[in-house]
């Protein structure tokens, strides 16, 4: 449970960061009524999803540095990092939408690398290793 939890602020960045630009006219009515249906009506959040985006995108790295020595280390960080950068530029700088969905791919890959449990050594290896410390 608490691994689910460790990688809900990388899955919470990558959809929110998935919101389109209100520039679609087609998406309009899409949208209006998914925010109708849970009470907030038809909301610009065009002026917020920026740094909305970057806060949680900066949330989503803090799962994957933390403790990182004691898991995969980190290079799941530098994904997410990686990641994160290809998120914000495909996004709001470049636009290019192979960009951004790949920075998506890449930090939910970085997520679940660092969820992953790591394979227990077998007894054999674990002792052969003390036996060579003790010399």
């Amino acid at each position: 449970m608490k691994k689910i939890i460790m990688a809900i602020p990388s899955v919470l960045a990558a959809g929110f960061a998935a919101l389109p630009v209100l520039t679609c006219p087609a998406c309009w009515p899409l949208y209006a009524g998914l925010l109708s249906a849970v009470g907030i009506g038809f909301v610009d959040y065009t002026p917020y999803l920026l740094p909305v985006t970057a806060v949680l995108l900066i949330i989503s790295l803090f799962p994957l540095v933390w403790k990182a020595k004691q898991r995969r280390g980190y290079l799941p960080f530098i994904l997410g990092f990686l990641a994160s950068v290809f998120i914000f530029m495909g996004k709001f700088q470049l636009d290019l939408a192979w960009m951004f969905y790949g920075g998506m791919v890449l930090l939910l890959t970085a997520s679940i690398w660092n969820l992953w449990p790591k394979s227990a050594e077998c007894k054999a290896c674990v002792s052969e290793q003390q036996h060579r410390d003790r010399l």
